[in-house]
């Protein structure tokens, strides 16, 4: 009888210990599609806002930004909506202070695009440049575009300080370039300035039209 009683127990035992192991186990099915909801829903839409934190002349800022998606010029860009105004065209995107004249802005980023290699490209907007400004040209590296040419107009011609600086971006893409040009005004290019740059950062070429 004692003998008996004993089997029954470990046969007991036995069957908690499977049933354990069974609610403990994870159907790799089942972890392989939260993994994917997980990656999708990563992907920003265009429209969609979310908040991140920078730097700003030495201190934190939380920042209100809008995700951005433009497939005839080919990118996508997260825009600080609270400081400006998106205003978009067929050819052109541009982002325009909230304190300026929509038809005559001082403090805006605006993005084109054109056709030719980056050097080309940049040899084209340099010459441009370079009958108001004493130009620098440099290579340059964005976080989510990599690598491109970016220019820094913002000496006057023959020395001094322009009232009204540029910086412009070449960042190769497809058959030709995205050209983003910073304007800001010689007051405003600590804050302005360094929104710009962190608006730039955020750019990535996609497959356009």
């Amino acid at each position: 009888m004692t003998l008996m009683l004993t089997s029954l127990s470990v046969t007991a035992l036995i069957g908690c210990g499977r049933q354990n192991d069974t609610s403990e186990a994870v159907d790799p099915v089942e972890s392989l599609e939260i993994d994917s909801k997980t990656e999708a829903e990563s992907v920003r839409k265009d429209g969609e806002r979310f908040e991140e934190v920078i730097m700003l002349e030495g201190m934190e800022e939380t920042v209100k930004y809008e995700h951005v998606r433009n497939d005839s010029i080919g990118f996508e860009i997260d825009y600080d909506y609270e400081s400006f105004v998106r205003c978009s065209e067929p050819d052109r995107e541009r982002f325009i202070s909230i304190y300026d004249d929509l038809e005559k802005p001082e403090n805006y980023l605006e993005l084109i695009y054109r056709e030719g290699n980056a050097d080309t490209v940049s040899t084209s907007v340099g010459d441009d440049l370079s009958n108001d400004y004493d130009i620098i040209r440099e290579q340059s590296f964005l976080d989510h575009a990599g690598s491109c040419i970016r220019i820094d107009a913002s000496s006057a011609k023959g020395g001094g300080t322009s009232d009204q600086l540029q910086m412009v971006y070449i960042i190769p893409a497809g058959d030709g370039c995205i050209i983003a040009t910073a304007h800001y005004s010689f007051e405003s290019a600590e804050g302005f300035g360094r929104r710009f740059a962190y608006i730039m950062n955020t750019l990535e070429v996609v497959d356009g039209n």
